[in-house]
């Protein structure tokens, strides 16, 4: 269900048991984990979440959740998902590199790669992304992809969510 991917830099595959560490090191990072999900989690949340990955989302085929590895080492993490939100009837994709991966232009190649899977591999005509309106690298990225800003939605933590969609044959930002 989760086939690797490439691009000119990055490798995307499937976790593997030995990125533990790796995976709870980067959703343990306040700068990167807060913006996942409800935001920051224990180290134990984050070591039971990992475990789910295989006995149920990769054991039941639901997703594509990977492993971004740059220059052989781990970089981050990445899915394209349908949307747990009940506002968001669609796919959306989730990433997020570790701090020595930042200034690269990794996340703009990460965010193409995954947009490319929703719209080429997976035939959305809709990608989505849900970011928090105060990560502002994020949707830069996003809107550098061609992406439009949709709905705002209030969370209950006080937050605001900005809806972030790709339309296949609207995109517009640089395609390299």
């Amino acid at each position: 269900m989760t086939p690797e991917l490439r691009s000119e830099r990055l490798c995307l595959s499937p976790y593997v048991a030995s990125d533990e560490d790796d995976f709870v090191a980067l959703f343990q990072d306040e700068a990167v984990g807060r913006w996942f999900g409800d935001g920051m989690q224990s180290a134990a949340e984050d070591r039971a979440l990992f475990g789910r990955m295989f006995s149920h989302v990769y054991a039941n085929g639901l997703f594509p959740v990977w492993a971004v590895r740059y220059e052989g080492r781990y970089a981050g993490h990445a899915e394209v998902k349908p949307s747990p939100e009940s506002w968001l009837d669609g796919h959306e994709i989730v990433y997020g590199l570790t701090r020595e991966s930042w200034g690269l232009g990794l996340g703009t190649e990460l965010a193409r790669l995954l947009t490319s899977y929703g719209h080429e591999t997976l035939g959305l005509a809709e990608v989505h992304a849900t970011v928090d309106s105060e990560n502002a690298p994020s949707l830069c990225v996003l809107e550098r992809l061609g992406y439009t800003r949709g709905r705002v939605v209030p969370e209950e933590h006080g937050t605001l969510t900005v809806q972030m969609t790709s339309r296949l044959g609207e995109r517009s930002g640089p395609q390299e």
